[in-house]
């Protein structure tokens, strides 16, 4: 049988960015990936599969898919479980749990878009979960000796700049953060999600500079994209390219 056209197209776009994406882990010493929205642990598993050998610290705060990914992480030493989301604050939020496409799940409600493009968002059910400030945490996963060359992997379902937010001092100049692999979103599915044009000026505006885009879904009936994953490095007019 044929593979379908369009989960072709999704997988070819993950291959692109998985290739580009391990030239830049070795090319940058990355020797900590702070995996933020780690469903299952898919993410984690491809950074093996890529080659990756160093420390992975994964964040999901859904009890359902974060026991798949305590499952997937329990035999691999250098991969360690959060349960938390990660925020601007420090807080408790309600998540909007999909429990038929879990990977959907987000601390934002659907737009009247996502709700139309997979009918699974209009059935949510609300799960009570930690959110907290990565540079706050940051003690708890830097490791000993703490990492100095850190992957920023981004995948909150529309609340990726929060995230990002909350890491502080950490993606700013001098700080361990040296690439960050964010999703953003040309059609919001969910509400108050910043376009990518807005989404990507932040991260500029904070001395990051676009290495790359790949397609994440794309709305069939038209083939348009939805939402891209943006892969930043530190850009040289910040100065804080130094190894």
């Amino acid at each position: 049988m044929s593979e379908d056209p369009l989960r072709r197209q999704r997988r070819l776009s993950e291959e692109a960015r998985d290739a580009h994406l391990a030239w830049l882990l070795d090319a940058l010493e990355v020797d900590l990936v702070l995996d933020v929205g780690a469903n299952q642990g898919q993410f984690g598993r491809a950074l093996r599969d890529l080659g990756y050998a160093g420390r992975v610290v994964s964040f999901e705060p859904a009890a359902g898919p974060r026991a798949a990914l305590e499952d997937a992480a329990a035999a691999d030493p250098a991969w360690d479980v959060r349960p938390w989301a990660l925020g601007s604050a420090d807080a408790e939020a309600e998540l909007h749990a999909v429990d038929e496409q879990t990977e959907l799940g987000s601390l934002r409600p659907a737009s009247d878009f996502g709700r139309a493009w997979k009918d699974v968002m209009g059935r949510t059910r609300s799960e009570t979960v930690v959110v907290r400030r990565l540079d706050g945490a940051w003690a708890d996963v830097a490791g000993d000796p703490p990492a100095r060359r850190v992957l920023l992997k981004l995948d909150t379902q529309g609340h990726d700049l929060e995230a990002f937010r909350g890491a502080g001092d950490l993606v700013r100049a001098g700080g361990p953060v040296v690439a960050v692999l964010t999703e953003v979103a040309l059609v919001p599915i969910y509400d108050g999600v910043p376009t990518m044009t807005e989404h990507l000026a932040e991260l500029a505006a904070a001395g990051w500079a676009l290495a790359g885009l790949t397609p994440v879904s794309f709305d069939p009936p038209t083939l348009r994209a939805i939402e891209l994953d943006a892969l930043l490095v530190r850009d040289p007019a910040s100065g804080t390219m130094e190894r």
